[in-house]
């Protein structure tokens, strides 16, 4: 996710090459960050927050708690930090970093096009200048939306963080489904991408809930209605609903891992 930031903010022109430095302890990623962007890559976090005005952790939960070692006492009051920490709460941010000026993000998957949902938040009495520069870092990643209750940031780790994995199975098995009954599987592939694509649009430009267009699809005694028996009888809506609440309970728990 830290490579879709870099890769946003220079594609958005929120940014130049110049002024975006990287940490990393593994020297092959290093390598291939400043190969690919120019961007000055330091195995030392601490050298590579030294003059930045916004830090951005784009790490594992497991190495936080390291990099927050590293960092406390090294940033300046006025530096804005950015956790996109999958479970590590602000206050858990803000006390591991000695640091007051701190907001949580999710980003999702797409931001690796700039066609991602970034769900955030930020701690009463920052600054509007850092919100502000939150706001615009975090737009360049796609859509971004501000909430005050911190609670929603793990909810949105189950729905838009893990949720492209759920849709790509989904859309896997799709493909894999059309290729059985006899599409050639590059057709199989555009007809359910573009499926996809298409009601993903169609719900966005209208005002209808999914299950009223659900029923303008599926006619009495036929094909669809066949299909969609299948998937009923198979529990697929239950399933659904059972891996956003395992993933919601995972991300409750990753902080006290």
């Amino acid at each position: 996710m830290g490579e879709a930031m870099i890769r946003g903010l220079l594609d958005q022109c929120l940014a130049r090459a110049q002024d975006l430095v990287v940490a990393d302890v593994a020297e092959k990623r290093r390598s291939q960050l400043h190969r690919q962007y120019n961007v000055a890559a330091e195995e030392d976090s601490r050298i590579a927050a030294e003059k930045a005005d916004t830090v951005v952790l784009a790490i594992k939960p497991v190495s936080l708690h390291q990099v927050m070692r590293e960092l406390r006492g090294n940033l300046k009051p006025d530096q804005l930090v950015i956790s996109i920490v999958a479970g590590a709460t602000l206050t858990e941010i803000r006390r591991g970093l000695d640091h007051q000026n701190a907001v949580r993000a999710m980003p999702s998957m797409p931001a690796q096009i700039s066609a991602g949902i970034s769900i955030w938040t930020a701690p009463e009495g920052l600054p509007e200048d850092l919100k502000e520069r939150a706001a615009s870092i975090l737009s360049a990643l796609g859509k971004q939306i501000y909430v005050k209750e911190e609670q929603y940031i793990d909810m949105a780790t189950a729905v838009s963080g893990g949720g492209p994995a759920f849709v790509f199975l989904i859309m896997e098995a799709f493909i894999d489904a059309a290729v059985h009954i006899g599409l050639p599987r590059e057709l199989a592939r555009d007809l359910v991408l573009e499926t996809f694509l298409g009601s993903t649009r169609l719900i966005l430009k209208g005002s209808k809930h999914p299950a009223e267009l659900r029923n303008q699809v599926t006619s009495p005694a036929g094909t669809t209605t066949e299909g969609l028996l299948q998937l009923e009888e198979g529990g697929l809506r239950a399933l659904l609903m059972g891996a956003v609440i395992a993933s919601y309970r995972k991300a409750k728990t990753l902080k006290q891992e």
